[in-house]
């Protein structure tokens, strides 16, 4: 385990990535995508989670959280990577519609054999590296590179157009898909 990303301040503000592993494009689906939201829903309603601004990719997420009522950060992510790796194998396996079944599956074992903690397949990378937004330029910085991550990717145009992500309750008078903390 690393020792340079931890969750030192239980009442901080930071930015976490968590990964597919090999970066396999697993959120191309609504039914996937809908079981990493529902989880981060019920993480917020349940343990505390608290979202600032968030962005969900086809293969990674970024969030801005932060915790409350002594619900330990780093405890809550491993919640909602152990719980959401579980659903989204199982609904990989039992998706008839699903062509890249066979492909996904041989990947998640493979790096789950290679990593005695896993019981039979990875689905996320183990690292969630979490960054302490201490300061507002360091918000603010990771706050764009975060929304502008579809831009990048030439997936939209406008941070704004990504459906799967804070952009709309940030740059417009919409409400995107998750509840947010705002840090007007």
């Amino acid at each position: 385990m690393s020792t340079k990303y931890k969750f030192d301040d239980m009442q901080g503000i930071y930015f976490i990535t968590s990964t597919v592993v090999d970066w396999v494009d697993a959120f191309t689906r609504n039914i996937y995508r809908d079981i990493l939201l529902d989880s981060f829903r019920f993480c917020q309603e349940k343990q505390g989670l608290q979202i600032h601004a968030w962005v969900l990719m086809p293969n990674h997420f970024h969030m801005i959280c932060s915790f409350i009522n002594n619900h330990h950060p780093g405890m809550v992510i491993k919640n909602i990577k152990s719980f959401t790796a579980m659903k989204l194998i199982d609904a990989i396996i039992n998706n008839p519609q699903e062509s890249r079944k066979n492909w996904m599956l041989d990947i998640f074992e493979k790096n789950g054999l290679l990593n005695k903690s896993n019981y039979r397949f990875q689905f996320w990378e183990h690292e969630n590296h979490p960054i302490l937004l201490d300061t507002e330029i360091k918000f603010r910085q990771r706050f764009t590179y975060l929304h502008e991550n579809p831009v990048r990717a030439g997936f939209v145009r406008e941070p704004q157009d990504w459906l799967y992500s804070s952009a709309i309750d940030c740059y417009t008078n919409g409400k995107g898909l998750l509840d947010l903390v705002r840090n007007d």
